[in-house]
C-alpha cells in the first residue's frame, strides 16, 4: 500500500505529537546546501509525515538566512507530496484576534535578499503562480482548523517581509489599507518554491499580534509572540493530526504539473551540472 508522505514546516516542537510513531531523524544535503535542520520523520496513521524546524532548533536562523532552497528540495527528496506550513503572523485586521487561525490564500512579495526559485544558471522557467497555495489543500487544512475547534478564518493575503525587523508603524498602516491580512516573513518564499517542486503547499498562520497599527494595543515583541505560540502549539498539532487524516492518497490538482510547460531554455543549451543538479525536480521535462 503507497504511503502518502506529508511534509510540515514550523516549530520544532511540532513533530511531538500525539500517535505518531516510528520516528527517525534524518540529516539531508542537496545540492542548494543544508537545510535548516535534521528532518523528524514519522508514521500518523496512513500517513507518513516530515517534519522541519524552519528557523533550526532553538531558533537560531533568521528569516533571511533560511535555506529555503534547501529546505523545499529536502521535502522533495523524502518524497512529500504536501507540506503545510505553521507560521506565526501578525494580524492586520480587526477581526483576526490573537490566537485565530488563518488559511491564507494569496501572497504579497515584500522581500528582497532571498534566492526564491530553482531556475537559474543556465536554465530560464516561469511558473504560474497568479494562486500561489493548493486549493484543496487549502481546503483540508481549513476544514481540520474548524473541526478542532479553532477560530479559524478561511483566504486571505500574507504580507511578506524581509525582517528580521518587524514593521514601523507607517508601513504597517500602509499595508493595512492593501487590503491584506496578516503579516511574515517567511511563507511566500517558501510557496514559490513548492510550485516550482510540484508539492502542493498550504499555510497555516498563527496569528500572535496585531502589528503596530492597532492604536489600543502594545507594539508587537518577541515576547508577546512567543507567549501566544505557546498556547497555540496544542491546537497547531491538532490540525495537523486532523489534516494528516483528510488527505487524499493521489493528487488531482495542478500542482502535480506546475512546471511542465515552464522551462523555455533549449535543451541542449543546459549545463550539464545545472541538468544534473536539477533532476529531481525538473528530469522528465529535460
Amino acid at each position: 500500500m503507497r504511503v502518502k508522505t506529508i511534509g510540515v514546516i514550523g516549530g520544532s516542537g511540532l513533530y511531538e505529537i500525539e500517535g505518531l510513531s516510528e520516528i527517525e531523524q534524518r540529516k539531508l544535503d542537496t545540492p542548494f546546501g543544508a537545510p535548516s535542520d535534521e528532518y523528524v520523520i514519522g508514521r500518523l496513521g496512513q500517513a507518513r509525515l516530515a517534519f522541519l524546524p524552519r528557523h533550526g532548533r532553538g531558533h537560531r536562523i533568521a528569516p533571511h538566512e533560511i535555506n529555503f532552497r534547501a529546505n523545499i528540495f529536502g521535502m522533495k527528496q523524502l518524497g512529500a507530496e504536501w507540506i503545510i506550513s505553521v507560521s506565526a503572523v501578525g494580524s492586520m485586521r480587526e477581526d483576526i484576534l490573537p490566537g485565530d487561525m488563518v488559511i491564507v490564500d494569496q501572497f504579497f512579495d515584500r522581500t528582497k535578499n532571498r534566492p526564491s526559485t530553482f531556475f537559474g544558471d543556465g536554465v530560464v522557467g516561469h511558473i504560474a503562480f497568479a494562486d500561489p497555495v493548493c486549493g484543496p489543500l487549502a481546503a483540508i487544512v481549513a476544514t481540520a482548523s474548524e473541526k478542532v475547534g479553532a477560530r479559524t478564518h478561511r483566504g486571505g493575503t500574507y504580507l511578506c517581509i524581509e525582517g528580521p525587523q518587524f514593521s514601523t508603524r507607517a508601513e504597517s498602516l500602509t499595508y493595512r489599507k492593501w487590503g491584506v491580512a496578516v503579516i511574515g516573513m517567511t511563507n511566500l518564499t517558501e510557496a514559490k518554491l513548492a510550485r516550482e517542486a510540484e508539492i502542493c503547499y498550504s499555510t497555516l498562520a498563527l496569528a500572535t499580534d496585531f502589528d503596530c497599527w492597532h492604536e489600543s494595543e502594545a507594539a508587537v515583541t518577541a515576547d508577546a509572540v512567543v507567549e501566544i505560540l505557546r498556547k497555540n502549539v496544542a491546537t497547531a498539532k491538532s490540525i495537523i493530526r486532523e489534516a494528516a487524516g483528510r488527505i487524499p492518497d493521489k493528487r488531482s490538482c495542478g500542482c502535480v504539473q506546475a512546471a511542465k510547460n515552464a522551462i523555455l531554455t533549449d535543451r541542449a543549451a543546459i549545463p550539464a551540472e545545472t541538468r544534473r543538479r536539477l533532476e529531481l525536480l525538473f528530469g522528465k521535462y529535460l
